[in-house]
């Protein structure tokens, strides 16, 4: 072969092997990412050509499906929406998913390789394909509860726990939108898109404040104050007098942190001062403490990390490095410190579990379309912010706050309740009108706790003067209670 020749044919010849490559590349190395590649319409055809599993709470779907036109064939539905948001979150034919809609798509849709055998053994006899559900831990009583207490108040976030579980009972946040409303992909659907959006609606209805929102969470950190104190053995009860005097002039300053009122907190006892809420029996306990044994107690309660339910909630913060006058703020829940509702139902579900803290989570099965169980949640211990003996001396104080302090609001006839409220400021030097909080658990008379409790209310037609954690988040906090307890018998 002549010399020109021989060129032409390594030439072409490599010019085979690239494609070859390039071919196998295609088909073998890339194959699974392209399959799965949002630009690629076949897999969105595919996603909503069959219809998806359901969501499941107290045994009955608060998700459905309806057929539609064009190359979507089904679309997602949602029964009571707005109520179930936070939990469910929204799939959409045009902007994806997101929650446990997003977490559990596998399922839901029916790709999900566990359920690869059945979905082999339906393509041989014919089957159509389905999905699979997800079971909750919700109830639905509790959930109703919450976000209608939240609805008429404005604004604000529920949740709920199962202290002996960590299961997460309810999750509500208020305001909120319907996830059906943007479920497809018409020009309706790209409405209601944008006007939920922040930008658009400063309400910001799809932030998830249960999960998403850190709030300064006022007096209620006194409950983990106080946690911190009987640990490190500052105070060995509830009823010894601490060394507390009044005014007391934060280190450093010529500032006393001062109290609401004329309120009996010279030398209170723990009982006492957590009974009418003394910023400066707390403020002193963690100037006295120091940063580091108060963050160390706070990281023992959940803060500074993200918590996985399985969906992401917000760390909580507690900060290092602060002086002792910001550790004194910080220890009643000023300065810097800021909770996820669902921090604050953590802390108040450890106390009333004697001091065992379980790993919240809201999925409690996963379901083959069969109904056949694919997996199962185990409660999980997260850690022990509290010896039993400590969690049973702060459950005595904080049910002395409900019985004859400021959280009388949430008695429940025949229950004994505990609780702590919380009015936390908002806004450059407390300008807006502040957060209520309360955080609280039920005791039934065999000793079990059923239900924990975190309600934070944002009211901005409230009058400032009358806002207060009792008045305004305790009621809320009752009637979820309530609705648990009744739940059970």
């Amino acid at each position: 072969m002549n010399k020109p020749l021989r060129r032409i044919a390594i030439f072409c010849g490599l010019l085979v092997l690239t494609l070859l490559i390039r071919d196998n590349w295609l088909q073998y190395v890339k194959a699974d990412s392209l399959k799965t590649d949002d630009n690629n319409r076949r897999v969105a055809i595919e996603r909503y050509a069959t219809p998806r599993g359901d969501i499941i709470v107290d045994g009955s779907a608060i998700t459905g499906h309806t057929t539609t036109s064009g190359d979507f064939k089904y679309k997602r539905t949602y029964k009571n929406g707005a109520m179930w948001a936070p939990v469910t979150g929204f799939v959409s034919q045009a902007y994806g998913a997101n929650q446990l809609e997003s977490i559990e798509d596998g399922i839901l849709t029916g790709n999900d390789d566990r359920l690869f055998f059945r979905n082999t053994l339906d393509m041989i006899t014919g089957q159509k394909k389905e999905g699979g559900n997800v079971v909750t831990t919700l109830n639905a009583d509790a959930q109703k509860a919450a976000y209608d207490g939240l609805k008429a108040r404005g604004k604000g976030a529920v949740v709920a726990l199962e202290p002996s579980t960590g299961k997460i009972l309810a999750l509500a946040s208020y305001p909120s939108y319907d996830p059906s409303t943007i479920a497809g992909g018409s020009d309706s659907d790209a409405k209601a898109w944008k006007n939920l959006q922040k930008k658009n609606n400063p309400n910001d209805p799809m932030l998830n404040r249960a999960l998403r929102e850190v709030y300064p969470p006022g007096s209620t950190f006194k409950v983990v104050t106080a946690a911190a104190a009987l640990e490190n053995g500052l105070y060995k009860s509830a009823d010894t007098k601490t060394n507390s005097p009044l005014p007391w002039i934060m280190p450093g300053t010529t500032t006393p942190l001062k109290n609401e009122g004329n309120i009996p907190c010279k030398n209170a006892t723990l009982r006492e001062a957590l009974r009418v809420s003394c910023n400066s029996v707390f403020g002193k306990i963690g100037a006295d403490l120091g940063n580091d044994e108060m963050l160390a107690e706070a990281k023992k309660f959940g803060f500074t990390e993200e918590q996985f339910t399985p969906v992401r909630s917000s760390a909580s913060v507690f900060s290092d490095d602060m002086n002792a006058s910001q550790t004194a703020l910080s220890s009643i829940g000023q300065y810097n410190t800021a909770a996820t509702p669902l921090q604050m139902a953590m802390v108040a579900s450890a106390v009333a579990n004697d001091g065992k803290l379980m790993k919240p989570y809201m999925v409690d099965e996963l379901q083959a379309p069969n109904l056949d169980p694919i997996e199962k949640t185990d409660p999980q211990e997260l850690s022990r912010p509290l010896s039993s003996e400590n969690a049973q001396i702060l459950q005595s104080m904080m049910e002395t706050v409900v019985k004859e302090g400021t959280g009388t609001n949430a008695q429940i006839p025949g229950v004994t309740v505990g609780g702590k409220t919380g009015t936390a400021q908002h806004g450059e030097n407390n300008s807006k009108n502040p957060y209520a909080w309360f955080i609280s658990y039920a005791k039934l008379s065999d000793g079990s706790s059923p239900v924990a409790v975190a309600v934070v209310v944002e009211d901005e037609n409230a009058v400032r003067d009358d806002i207060s954690g009792g008045g305004l988040a305790a009621p809320i906090a009752k009637k979820v209670m309530e609705a648990v307890i009744n739940s059970k018998k």
